[in-house]
C-alpha cells in the first residue's frame, strides 16, 4: 500500500519538476531571443538596424529546418490540406505573422526592452477587441472594464517612460494589432476547419509565406541601404546562434503548451516580463521610472484578473460538459435496462 503511495507521489513530483523545467527553458529562450534581437538591432550595441533582414534570416533558417524535419528526415507528419485551403487560410496568417514580426523587431531600435514588455501587456485587449469584432468573443461589460483597466495601466506606464519615442510606440502597437489579428484568424481560418499545427508544421507552412511577404518591403526599404553600406557581410556566429535560439523558442512553446497548459504559459510570460524589466534596468541600464512600474503593475493585475476569469469560465464549461456526458451515459443505461426488462416480460 505504502509503495503505491510512494510511486504516486514520485510520479507527481516528476510531473511538477518537468513542468517547471519546461517553464524555465521557455523563459530562458524567450528572454534570450528578445535581448539578442535588441543587441543586434540597437544602434548603441551591435548596430545592425535592419529588422526586416533579421526576421528574414530567422524565417529562412526556421523554414529550412522544418523542411528537413518534415520532408527529408520525416520525423514530423505533414498536415493534409488542399491548395485552396492553403491559399485561403495559411497565406493570410503568414502575411499577418510577417508584419507582426517586422514591426515588433523594428520597435527595438527606438524603445527600451522594459518599455516594450509594458506595451505588450495590451495583447489581451487587442485579442478580445478583435475577437468581438469577428464575433469570436461575446461582448461583456465586466470584461470591457477589465480591458479599460489594462489600457489605463499601460497609458500610465507610457506617461512615465523616460525615453518615450512616438514612432517606436506606433510600431509596437502595430505589432500587437497584427499579432492579435493573427491569433483570432488562426481560430477562424484553421481551428474551425479542424487544422491544427504544431510549431514544426506551423513553421513548415507559414515561414515560407512570411519570407515572400517580407521580401516586398525588404526590396523597397532595406536592400538599397544594405547594398550602399556593404552590410551584407554577416557574422555567421552572431546570426547563426540568434536563428538557433529563435527556432528553439518555437519548440519550447510547443513543449510548454503541449505538456502543461496555455495558462501556465501566461503565468510564465508574466515572470519573463518582470525578469526582462529587471534585466533591462540593471544590465542594459535602461531607465525604469516609478510611474512606469505603477502603470505596469496596474496593467499586470488587470491581466492576471482577466486570466483568472477565463480559467474559471473554462473550468465551468468543462464541468458542464462532463455533467452532460454523465447524464447521457445514465440515460443510455436506463434505456438498456428498460429494454432488457421488456424482453424478460415478453419471454415470461
Amino acid at each position: 500500500m505504502s509503495s503505491n503511495g510512494g510511486s504516486l507521489s514520485d510520479g507527481v513530483i516528476k510531473k511538477i519538476v518537468l513542468s517547471y523545467t519546461y517553464v524555465a527553458i521557455w523563459i530562458f529562450l524567450s528572454f534570450t531571443v528578445i535581448v539578442y534581437n535588441k543587441y543586434i538591432l540597437d544602434r548603441k550595441m551591435y548596430n545592425w538596424p535592419f529588422p526586416i533582414s533579421l526576421t528574414m534570416i530567422h524565417m529562412t533558417f526556421c523554414s529550412s529546418l522544418a523542411f528537413l524535419l518534415v520532408k527529408v528526415l520525416k520525423l514530423v507528419e505533414p498536415v493534409s490540406m488542399s491548395r485552396e485551403v492553403y491559399l485561403s487560410s495559411v497565406v493570410p496568417i503568414g502575411a499577418l505573422y510577417a508584419f507582426s514580426l517586422w514591426l515588433s523587431n523594428s520597435a527595438y531600435i527606438y524603445l527600451s526592452v522594459s518599455f516594450i514588455q509594458m506595451l505588450k501587456a495590451l495583447m489581451p485587449v487587442a485579442v478580445y477587441s478583435i475577437g468581438v469584432l469577428f464575433k469570436k468573443e461575446n461582448f461583456k461589460g465586466e470584461t470591457m472594464c477589465n480591458m479599460v483597466s489594462i489600457s489605463i495601466g499601460v497609458a500610465i506606464a507610457a506617461y512615465g517612460e523616460a525615453k518615450f519615442d512616438a514612432w517606436g510606440v506606433t510600431l509596437q502597437l502595430g505589432a500587437v494589432a497584427f499579432e492579435a489579428t493573427r491569433l483570432v484568424m488562426i481560430q477562424i481560418l484553421l481551428t474551425s476547419k479542424g487544422i491544427n499545427f504544431n510549431p514544426i508544421t506551423s513553421l513548415y507552412y507559414v515561414a515560407p509565406c512570411c519570407l515572400v511577404f517580407l521580401s516586398i518591403p525588404w526590396i523597397l526599404v532595406e536592400y538599397p541601404i544594405l547594398r550602399e553600406t556593404s552590410s551584407f557581410h554577416l557574422d555567421w556566429f552572431i546570426f547563426g546562434t540568434n536563428s538557433v535560439c529563435a527556432f528553439a523558442l518555437n519548440l519550447a512553446v510547443f513543449l510548454l503548451v503541449g505538456k502543461t497548459s496555455a495558462l501556465t504559459m501566461n503565468v510564465a510570460g508574466v515572470v519573463k516580463d518582470w525578469l526582462l524589466i529587471a534585466f533591462s534596468w540593471s544590465v542594459i541600464k535602461d531607465t525604469v521610472t516609478p510611474i512606469n512600474l505603477v502603470g505596469y503593475g496596474l496593467a499586470f493585475l488587470a491581466v492576471a484578473y482577466y486570466n483568472h476569469t477565463k480559467l474559471k469560465a473554462l473550468k465551468a464549461k468543462e464541468a458542464q460538459k462532463k455533467a452532460s456526458q454523465v447524464d447521457d451515459e445514465q440515460g443510455k443505461l436506463l434505456e438498456e435496462r428498460d429494454g432488457d426488462g421488456r424482453k424478460s416480460d415478453s419471454q415470461n
